[in-house]
């Protein structure tokens, strides 16, 4: 047992997770719970929660681990509110996307002997919801801590034990490189894949059957990440628009040089273009961050007849 109590405010698939995790590895003595939704907080209750309650308020009571699991747009009041009931002693962290916008919400209201680690888990689904969470979702997967400078170490080193025995790899880095990592990797393909998605709905020389029943796989896997909670992508954009806006900038710079590659017949500019894309693929197979098996792993359907 690393934690003895460990309070989850905000119950879907990070959270619930992350208890599913903790419960196999026997690593809290104690899961408590909350959400604003009473068939939420009944569900985490028959799932996988010891106890849940009504209020954060009354969840982080006595916890020596508080992780808040909501988006990022309602940190400040959740800390707020929860900042007067937080133990002496106690670690506060975050599973947010982004980090300096959670600083700024969640820093003024956490008092001085309590320590603040921000965080965030490189792991999710296109799933939400506390039936969505599995204990095997952050096996291998990155879970990055943006601790400040005047950290207690030993906190920061607990933290990391948690994180490990639940089967992520943890790295640290500051909250404005952690936001520009992120921008590049997760927050602007979002954005690209929301926005073919949103093309196609648009393009009505393409019928809803056609896109819909012809999806080959670059479209479906667009729908794939374009299907994320639109809750928590608004307010990603919103919270880390500086460094979403310059790798937008970036990306129309390579877009237009590719339009232009096109336009002149350049297949030597092309051909040279996507062999270095697909050395990144190649590398992210690599690291263990994905698979190569065919079709992207999915499970075909057996073919009918025969």
């Amino acid at each position: 047992m690393i934690y003895r109590r460990v309070a989850l405010i905000g119950l879907g698939l990070i959270a619930s997770s992350m208890a599913h995790a903790m419960r196999a590895g026997g690593l809290a003595g104690e899961i408590v719970g909350t959400a604003k939704s009473a068939e939420t907080r009944a569900t985490a209750k028959a799932l996988f929660c010891d106890r849940v309650t009504d209020t954060a308020a009354e969840a982080v009571q006595g916890a020596d681990l508080v992780v808040l699991c909501v988006p990022v747009g309602a940190m400040a009041a959740l800390a707020e509110e929860i900042g007067p009931h937080l133990a002496p002693g106690a670690t506060v962290t975050d599973v947010g996307s982004v980090k300096q916008a959670v600083i700024a919400a969640v820093a003024p209201h956490i008092p001085a002997d309590v320590h603040f680690i921000p965080g965030h888990p490189l792991a999710g689904t296109e799933h939400s919801g506390p039936k969505a969470g599995f204990a095997s979702l952050f096996q291998n997967r990155w879970w990055l801590l943006t601790p400040p400078d005047d950290a207690d170490p030993a906190a920061v080193a607990r933290l990391r034990s948690l994180l490990e025995a639940m089967g992520a790899n943890v790295d640290t880095m500051d909250a404005p490189h952690h936001d520009l990592v992120l921008a590049v990797t997760s927050h602007t393909p979002h954005l690209i894949a929301y926005t073919m998605v949103g093309v196609a709905d648009d393009l009505r020389r393409v019928t809803d059957s056609e896109v819909i029943r012809y999806s080959a796989a670059g479209f479906r896997d667009f729908t794939r990440i374009a299907a994320s909670d639109p809750t928590m992508w608004r307010d990603v954009f919103l919270t880390n628009k500086d460094a979403t806006l310059d790798i937008l900038g970036r990306f129309t710079e390579e877009l237009f040089a590719l339009q232009r590659a096109i336009r002149l017949g350049d297949g030597d500019h092309l051909h040279a273009y996507f062999t270095r894309t697909r050395a990144i693929r190649r590398g992210i197979i690599e690291a263990g961050q994905d698979t190569d098996a065919p079709d992207f792993g999915r499970v075909m359907a057996p073919v009918k007849g025969g």
